[in-house]
């Protein structure tokens, strides 16, 4: 049964924009909430894997050509979706600048 469909205009779909919209808003109303904003970035990692080992992955074209146009399209739209992770090492320089900073202040 083959699922594969190309969206090869690139228009944003107004259900996913709503969605988008809402990630935002919800990520506004925690701002300087750390472990809130965190909790959100959990959520959506989670959503990202789940569509990805499920719906996307039975819907995975059956042939050659449409596997073709697959790769091509995700070649030039902006490559694979990857959720990036911020290094720990990253986080521990941001603090230890703000103690740096905090000091100087003093």
């Amino acid at each position: 049964m083959e699922m594969y469909s190309a969206n090869t205009d690139r228009e944003p779909i107004a259900d996913i924009e709503e969605i988008r919209a809402a990630v935002q808003t919800a990520a506004q109303k925690r701002v300087n909430d750390c472990e809130a904003l965190l909790s959100l970035l959990r959520q959506l990692e989670e959503l990202h894997r789940d569509i990805r080992d499920t719906l996307f992955q039975e819907s995975l074209p059956s042939n050659r050509q449409h596997l073709y146009f697959l790769l091509r399209e995700i070649e030039v739209n902006g490559g694979w979706p990857y959720i990036q992770r911020m290094k720990l090492a990253e986080l521990l320089q941001t603090f230890e600048n703000d103690a740096v900073m905090e000091s100087l202040d003093d």
